[in-house]
């Protein structure tokens, strides 16, 4: 029988943390494109309509999915999991699980835009107050606590400032405080950062990006104490942004190959931020691998790899970076990331209005799984030309 262990390299794990018994007399993990499971009899009935079961309805839980958190869990160190339609599914269900009117909650001044929605507008609106501070400060998170603090909210790195949260001196602070912590860590993947072992209590992904690897999916996963995730699912019940079999089945297909792919998207990354830092056209670069960035000695503590994700300005500003994008051939113009090709993106394209000056002179580059000199050349005649 396949059984997967701690002590076991990552790629092992991920391709038996999902071992069933009853499902496995395939290679290939079974689709359960099904929205109903039968039962024997009104016990058996009874039985399997428990929390987090999988073989009931699946809005429930479904036997796809399951297989899908386990693999997550077991990457992350965590009891338990819950697969959701998206990272934002994700992310909304949880929060609204979690706090209530009269509660507050702290987030960050850099978050994913979708984040920001929910701190600034869709909390308040609900009668929850929130505070945003910066991630960069642990002094920030300690004097935004106030007595009515539910939760604390937390993404590291950030794109596109490339910012680090110190998750061990945050979680400590919300612990001794009885405050629940979740963080995203979509962007660093379990591979390189695992926040649970730096004391947070739960974290979100977006499976549509590294977890799922290869732009072909939307799926969301929450992970952490059989508890937490139980009082998550009661209220997904009713929010109903439940994954789909189908997606959590190509995200199990994706999965399998997760450290494999991290490996060269990390060394891309690191690669492509040293090319760029040493080019007479670029200004800046934000990658939290190269010692230039102002907090490399805290990423290097939590992070075992530096991701595929790097922002930088060039000197000739917003024109320069519309040209140098046109140029690329085999980076393409895209607004989601994480996937196997290179991705590039001005956030003031994306987002324009509702970001600052600062960043809208910045543009990004994703770096997929190319031959590392095929995507440097790319980058490179694209800056000459």
């Amino acid at each position: 029988m396949k059984v997967a262990t701690p002590g076991l390299g990552a790629t092992t794990r991920l391709l038996n943390a999902d071992y069933d018994p009853a499902d496995d007399t395939s290679v290939s993990p079974p689709l359960h494109q099904s929205v109903n499971f039968s039962a024997r009899d009104a016990a058996h009935l009874h039985e399997i309509a428990v929390p987090l079961g999988d073989r009931y309805y699946t809005r429930r839980g479904n036997p796809t999915s399951s297989r899908l958190a386990r693999v997550i869990c077991e990457l992350e160190g965590a009891q338990s999991g819950l697969i959701t339609a998206s990272g934002m599914g994700a992310i909304s269900t949880a929060v609204l699980s979690l706090v209530r009117a009269g509660d507050h909650v702290i987030g960050q001044r850099n978050h994913y835009v979708g984040i920001t929605e929910i701190l600034d507008k869709i909390l308040p609106s609900f009668g929850v107050e929130t505070t945003r501070v910066d991630q960069r400060s642990v002094e920030e998170f300690a004097s935004a606590i106030k007595p009515n603090t539910k939760l604390i909210i937390l993404e590291t790195p950030v794109n596109p400032l490339m910012h680090i949260t110190d998750l061990r001196a945050v979680a400590s602070l919300a612990r001794r405080r009885g405050i629940t912590t979740l963080c995203d860590s979509t962007f660093a993947t379990p591979i390189n950062q695992q926040p649970m072992a730096c004391g947070c209590d739960l974290v979100m992904h977006s499976v549509t990006k590294y977890l799922g690897g290869h732009h072909d999916l939307l799926a969301g996963a929450l992970v952490g104490t059989r508890e937490i995730i139980e009082r998550i699912w009661d209220r997904s019940l009713t929010l109903g942004a439940i994954g789909a079999p189908f997606n959590s089945w190509l995200a199990l297909r994706g999965i399998r190959t997760l450290e494999l792919r991290i490996k060269q998207h990390n060394d891309n990354g690191q690669a492509l931020a040293q090319f760029l830092e040493s080019h007479s056209a670029v200004g800046k670069v934000f990658y939290p691998g190269l010692p230039s960035h102002p907090q490399y000695a805290l990423a290097k503590s939590q992070m075992s790899g530096f991701g595929g994700l790097l922002t930088f300005e060039l000197k000739g500003g917003h024109e320069a970076a519309v040209a140098f994008i046109s140029k690329l051939k085999w980076v393409s113009l895209a607004s989601s990331l994480g996937g196997v090709s290179s991705v590039a993106i001005q956030p003031a394209a994306l987002f324009g209005e509702q970001l600052s000056q600062e960043v809208i002179d910045q543009q990004g580059i994703t770096p997929g799984i190319e031959n590392t000199t095929d995507l440097l050349a790319d980058v490179q005649q694209a800056l000459e030309r």
